[in-house]
This record gives structure tokens, C-alpha cells and sequence, in this order.
């Protein structure tokens, strides 16, 4: 009797595990399950339904790709080069897989990509990647001097055994080139070098900066030289404007922002720069010295050294116009308007705190002005009737801790988006 009622109860358990097996099967009848076998690639597509007659043989590195096949479930792994890319089996079917190209430079070049089933048997198919020309996005201080070492940022610095990566600034080469990697070059600017694009020219062709280095229009660079950029403020606070011993000039003054800093800190006096021009002569309107229609194609840049740790409060960078800082609106009000849209420069928010090595360019496009004095997002900022500018180091709704920085500015300009 024991033993048949022990029988009983396996066949028992075994009616409620397959009942539990039925159903899961019921619940998810499309779940994904590697196939057996090789997979055949018939030919490879752009994965756009509108061009999927367009079959390509190559592609450049991170793009989307369709493959189409037979049996493509039963790829485990795909390589491209020696470069494993990354399979969502959502995106694969018995006929088709959508996959990024992956984006790190292959070190063995073969031409061809690598379907590896579950059990490692490997199909082969000609596949070329193709690599872009040199990206070059920014650099440590597009206004450092002849003999300067600097770092040009951006993507597929490659320095071939046969093809040398060479860089030059306009029609000058650059000769002494300290480090390279995929995403970063440092050099030592050479001499002869003026207001000129960047070029790096890797195996893979010749890529353009985004930016000109010395930008020659600026607005204001504190320096009364007789050229054509503003150097002095019109305002409530006259700003420090001159030098401090232990901060070499890129070319002679530059503001100087300096005192005691917290979450509640309000200090005009060492913290703002004030250009409220009146239009004449002596204080022209800024949109006279700029064009500023496009403001989606335009940026405001310029070079900042922080010596002393800077750890509250946002640089709050205000393209004004009359309307604000005229007759009765020249008040506490209008640096804490929450309507009027601005940037907000908060550069030790995600470490807590900030310095520089040196000179460093600072870059906010013109889209980036959509906050209010205690970074609410709002209305982005409009091309009508730019007069003025005001920078002032307050609030901004980030919270930081106590500090004493000392913040050095110079060549504020805006400038298109090469």
C-alpha cells in the first residue's frame, strides 16, 4: 500500500510539473531559443524598410546592420574583425539579425565577419569595416601660445606603423606630437600658427576641427590694445580686471572672480561682471559685434583657470537685452528672474569640486540658455534684440559645500558651431 501510494504521488507530481511546463510554454510562445545547426548569411542590408533592397558589403564602426540568412537563431556569438559586437534577441529572427557594428577599432583586420554557433562552429562571411577620418571635437585651450602643449579631444586617432597620424593647424605641421590615443592627441603648438582650423590625418582619411583655434571674434578679452574686443564693464560692480602673480596671462588681463563662496552666498561686488551697454561708442550693443540669428548654430565660449578648489554655486551666463537691464529693472530682481533664460556652468557638480590645469576652454552652445536663476528648465533663449552680458556666480539649484575659489576668465566670445 505505501508503495502505491508513493507512486501515486510521483504521478501525481508529474501531471503538476508538466501542467507548469504547458503553461509556461502557453505564456510565452514567442520566447527566444537557440537553434541548432550553422546559419547561412545570403546578404547583408541597411535595416531601413524604405532601403532594404540596398545591400552593402562594408559599413563604418557603430552603424545599425541588418543580416539576412537562414537559421540565424543559431548564432551565439558575432564577431566583426576581432571585434565581438553585441546580439539583442529581440532583434534576431530565424532570417534576419539587427546589430550595431561595434565602435572599438579592430586590431587583427580580416574583412569579414564571424557567426559562431553555441557549440563554437564558426561560419565566415566578407564583411569590410571601414574606419571614419580623425573627429576632433574640442581642445584643453584653443587660445594656448606657440610652445604650448595642448590635447585635441574627439575619436579615431589612428597611428598606423605605415600611415603616422600627422596633425596640422592651417598650414602648419605639427612636429612634436607627445601622445596618442583613439580619443585624445597631445602636441606642442608649433610656432607660425594663427587663427586656423585643426586637421588630423590618419590612414583613414583627413578629419576637420569643430573649432578654430585663436578664434579671431571676440568679444570681450579685458584688454585695451586698441582692437576691436571690449574690455571693460558698464554696470553696478566695477570687476577685477587685471592680473594675478600666480596666474600667467594668456595675453595680458583677463576678470578675475575671487572670495568666499556657499549654497547662500550673494556677492555682486567679487562675483559679477556687468555689460549693460548704452549704444554709443564706448558701450556698443554686443548684437552689433555678433550676429546672432541662428542661435542654434552658435556657442559661447571662453577660457577659464581655477586655481582654488570651486565647489558651490552656478556661473550664471545671462545674454541680455535692454528690456532687462534698463532704467527700473537694474535690481536684485533681475539676476533672480526665473522667466529669463540663461546657462548655468556648474563644472564641480558631478566630482564636488573643480580646478584647472592651467587655461582651459569652456564651450556652452546657445541652445544650452533654457534655465531660470534656480535652474528650473524654460523657455530657451531668443535671438531678439541681444545687448548685453552679465555672468554672475550664484545659486543655480545645485547643492555644494563651502569654498574660497579663485575663477579667471578671458576672450569671451560666441562663435558659429563649425
Amino acid at each position: 500500500m505505501k508503495t502505491t501510494k508513493y507512486i501515486k504521488g510521483l504521478a501525481l507530481l508529474a501531471i503538476f510539473f508538466t501542467g507548469i511546463a504547458i503553461t509556461s510554454c502557453e505564456d510565452e510562445p514567442d520566447k527566444y531559443e537557440i537553434a541548432e545547426g550553422l546559419p547561412t548569411v545570403h546578404y547583408v542590408r541597411l535595416p531601413d524598410p524604405a532601403v532594404a533592397d540596398s545591400l552593402i558589403t562594408g559599413s563604418y564602426l557603430s552603424n545599425t546592420i541588418c543580416i539576412v540568412g537562414d537559421n540565424l537563431r543559431s548564432v551565439y556569438e558575432l564577431y566583426f574583425n576581432d571585434q565581438k559586437a553585441i546580439l539583442n534577441t529581440s532583434l534576431m529572427t530565424d532570417h534576419t539579425i539587427i546589430v550595431d557594428v561595434p565602435s572599438a577599432i579592430p586590431s587583427v583586420v580580416t574583412n569579414k565577419m564571424y557567426l559562431v554557433n553555441i557549440n563554437k562552429d564558426t561560419v565566415a562571411y566578407d564583411f569590410n569595416i571601414q574606419v571614419p577620418e580623425p573627429e576632433i571635437t574640442s581642445m584643453t585651450n584653443e587660445y594656448a601660445t606657440p610652445g604650448t602643449e595642448v590635447t585635441i579631444n574627439g575619436n579615431y586617432f589612428i597611428d598606423d606603423p605605415n600611415v603616422p597620424l600627422s596633425i596640422t593647424m592651417g598650414n602648419v605641421p605639427v612636429t612634436e606630437i607627445t601622445s596618442i590615443s583613439q580619443n585624445a592627441v597631445s602636441f606642442v603648438i608649433p610656432q607660425g600658427v594663427s587663427t586656423s582650423y585643426i586637421n588630423a590625418t590618419s590612414i583613414y582619411g583627413t578629419g576637420k576641427s569643430t573649432f578654430r583655434y585663436m578664434e579671431s571674434n571676440v568679444l570681450f578679452d579685458f584688454d585695451n590694445d586698441g582692437d576691436d574686443a571690449l574690455y571693460n564693464y558698464n554696470g553696478w560692480h566695477a570687476p577685477t580686471i587685471g592680473t594675478l602673480t600666480e596666474i600667467a596671462p594668456i595675453d595680458n588681463n583677463y576678470l578675475i572672480f575671487q572670495g568666499n563662496l556657499d549654497n547662500g552666498t550673494w556677492d555682486d561686488s567679487h562675483f559679477a561682471f556687468e555689460y549693460w551697454p548704452n549704444g554709443d561708442d564706448a558701450t556698443p550693443y554686443l548684437n552689433t559685434l555678433t550676429d546672432f540669428e541662428d542661435l542654434s548654430n552658435l556657442q559661447f565660449k571662453f577660457e577659464v583657470n581655477v586655481p582654488d578648489a570651486w565647489s558651490a554655486c552656478a556661473m550664471q551666463i545671462m545674454l541680455t537685452t535692454n528690456n532687462e537691464v534698463s532704467g527700473s529693472n537694474q535690481n536684485n530682481s533681475f539676476f533672480q528672474n526665473e522667466t529669463f533664460p540663461r546657462a548655468l556652468w556648474i563644472p564641480w557638480q558631478s566630482s564636488g569640486s573643480y580646478t584647472t590645469d592651467g587655461w582651459t576652454t569652456v564651450t556652452i552652445p546657445l541652445s544650452e540658455f533654457r534655465f531660470g536663476s534656480s535652474g528650473t528648465a524654460i523657455n530657451a533663449l531668443s535671438a531678439t534684440d541681444i545687448t548685453g552680458l552679465t555672468i554672475f556666480v550664484y545659486g543655480g539649484g545645485a547643492t555644494g559645500t563651502a569654498c574660497t575659489p579663485t575663477i579667471c576668465i578671458d576672450n569671451i566670445r560666441v562663435v558659429p558651431i563649425y
